[in-house]
């Protein structure tokens, strides 16, 4: 989330100068934008619970920063409520969304797990009040609870100039210059994930994602604290934001394919059913 102090300009729209656009997709409302609406009629279903949470520092560089505490649990569980799409006007709550600070983490979970199935199968939901001022998070899913992998993600903003909050207005994120990554896309857009593109990783069932894990990226060119892209660029996001909403701002999780009641209510049984043999052993 940003400053409070200084939203108010970031509420205008406003294109990053950029000789030619990137190869990924555009900001939300842009012919090939990938961006899903939080009112989206294909949304099934929603995070339904909190397996874990860091906090990071206000400041990571800063080895006196206190931990970051803007948001409360329950605004990252159900639907997106950040941004009010009758009145379109964004939400500055505690009940809306939950800020994770410099490398932060965490991790939410679904009674109905995500499935792989045509197109994207889930999107995350931040805050960002335009297209430029983009905090991003890695995304990484688990079919276990306990291991987890990221998708793959790039970066291809500029690595000499460090994007602040007062210049990302002239110098911010050209989204045609990230991908992979959630925090893409301004407030009331989610970024889209398909669990295809994890197809054949081993431990990984990508038909019975039970957990998602979102981390801060910590946006700073400096290589002390900056955090890479899997091609290993630094990623260049708004950094420092050394206030209690700092970093990857989370607003919700919603699904859009989740494996069907009767498949839940039998691996349900199975579990069970494999529980009583083992006592009985």
């Amino acid at each position: 989330m940003k400053a409070l102090a200084g939203i108010f300009p970031f509420f205008c729209i406003l294109a990053v100068a950029a000789a030619q656009p990137g190869p990924y997709a555009p900001a939300a409302g842009l012919a090939g934008s990938t961006a899903i609406a939080s009112d989206d009629a294909r949304f099934v279903g929603w995070a339904t619970g909190i397996g874990a949470l860091t906090r990071g520092p206000y400041d990571i560089s800063d080895e006196e920063s206190p931990l970051v505490g803007f948001g409360k649990l329950g605004a990252v569980t159900g639907p997106a409520n950040a941004y009010d799409t009758v009145n379109q006007e964004t939400s500055i709550s505690e009940d809306s969304v939950l800020s994770l600070g410099d490398g932060g983490s965490i991790t939410l979970l679904f009674a109905k797990p995500i499935t792989n199935g045509p197109g994207a199968d889930f999107a995350v939901f931040e805050n960002a009040f335009n297209d430029t001022f983009l905090e991003l998070a890695f995304v990484e899913v688990s079919s276990d609870g306990t291991h987890f992998f990221r998708f793959a993600n790039s970066s291809l903003t500029q690595t000499t100039t460090q994007i602040t909050q007062i210049s990302s207005t002239t110098n911010g994120i050209d989204t045609t210059y990230i991908d992979g990554f959630a925090g893409k896309y301004r407030v009331g857009w989610g970024t889209p994930f398909d669990l295809a593109g994890l197809a054949g990783t081993v431990g990984l069932d990508i038909d019975r994602i039970v957990a998602v894990r979102l981390i801060d990226v910590v946006g700073s060119i400096n290589p002390l604290y900056g955090t890479k892209d899997t091609a290993g660029n630094f990623i260049n996001d708004p950094w420092r934001t050394a206030f209690n909403t700092g970093g990857f701002d989370l607003d919700a999780i919603g699904v859009l394919h989740q494996v069907p009641e009767t498949q839940v209510a039998a691996l349900l049984g199975m579990g069970l059913l494999m529980g009583w043999i083992r006592r009985r052993r």
